[in-house]
């Protein structure tokens, strides 16, 4: 599984960089990314939605949220 860091991040940051970095996944393959924005607990599940991709799971704990998110086939 592949990690990407956006702590310390401000929306609309996490958001933008989590596309671009989905944009460069092969189909099946799973990121984890990691955010201290409070927003990113809306609008990362938004773009999620946006893109087709699917949040296996999504956690949180000492201001960090943590999701892992599933590239899905185009």
């Amino acid at each position: 599984m592949k990690t990407l860091d956006l702590r310390g991040l401000k929306c609309p940051l996490p958001v933008l960089k989590t596309r671009k970095f989905l944009a460069n996944l092969a189909p099946g393959d799973r990121v984890q990314v990691s955010c201290t924005d409070p927003m990113s607990l809306v609008d990362l599940p938004h773009l999620l939605r946006e893109t087709g991709d699917t949040l296996e799971t999504q956690s949180r704990g000492d201001g960090v949220a943590v999701f892992v998110i599933r590239r899905e086939q185009r």
